[in-house]
């Protein structure tokens, strides 16, 4: 006898349901269960790198590949106060003022150096829109341990010709420890190497030239 249409609706409302069933089942299979879990740690153990917390084993070199492009100084955009979004919510959950923190944040940012464009071995510093250029080589890095137990790595290269303006060395701080495109930077330089390691309070920060303060500000948030 042909099916009715009511028989063929259940045999197909049943394919549906083992069809939905054998999905949940693997869902919650032990595979999708670990593959689960080692996203989470991965990420866990991505954050606490973020906040300075890793083993020397999970440190590795990294090359100007990481930094190369055209970047801008966020100071101005603290002095315009476009970064105000930013402070207001960093004072909403801890116990400094926007007012403190624009303090805190202008010793930090503070430079005279607006824009740097890295291409290859190559930086080009640009104050007051004069561009200063040289070139520069890996020289290791260093690990600091800052007062709060957390700690941070100090890409490091050295000067090995150009304008003798140009600083002779330049350390990049970006909270990352193995190589990575950099979405922003901390950079010191000079011409002492040991005396920049020490340097903890005055920390240029850069962003990609491509960004708007809006977008800026955005990126902040995010972190």
């Amino acid at each position: 006898m042909k099916d009715t249409i009511s028989d063929l609706f259940g045999k197909a409302l049943g394919i549906g349901c083992a069809i939905l069933v054998a999905t949940m089942a693997l869902a919650a299979s032990p595979a999708a269960a670990a593959s689960d879990k080692s996203h989470s740690h991965e990420a866990h153990k991505s954050d606490d790198i973020y906040r300075g917390y890793f083993e020397d084993s999970q440190i590795e070199a990294r090359t100007l590949a990481d930094w190369e492009g055209d970047w801008q100084s966020v100071y101005p955009y603290l002095q315009d106060r476009s970064l105000d979004p930013v402070l207001a919510h960093k004072a909403e959950s801890d116990e400094k003022t926007i007012e403190e923190y624009r303090a805190y944040y202008q010793t930090g940012y503070k430079t005279d150096v607006e824009r740097i464009v890295i291409d290859g071995d190559t930086f080009t510093f640009y104050r007051e829109g004069n561009a200063t250029s040289a070139q520069y080589a890996s020289d290791g890095h260093e690990v600091l341990t800052y007062k709060k137990g957390n700690r941070g790595v100090r890409y490091i290269f050295r000067k090995t010709g150009g304008d003798a303006a140009a600083p002779m060395f330049v350390q990049f701080s970006d909270h990352a420890i193995a190589p990575v495109k950099a979405g922003h930077y901390h950079i010191y330089s000079g011409d002492d190497r040991a005396a920049l390691l020490k340097e903890v309070t005055n920390w240029p920060t850069y962003y990609p030239s491509s960004l708007t303060a809006d977008g800026i500000v955005q990126e902040m948030l995010a972190h």
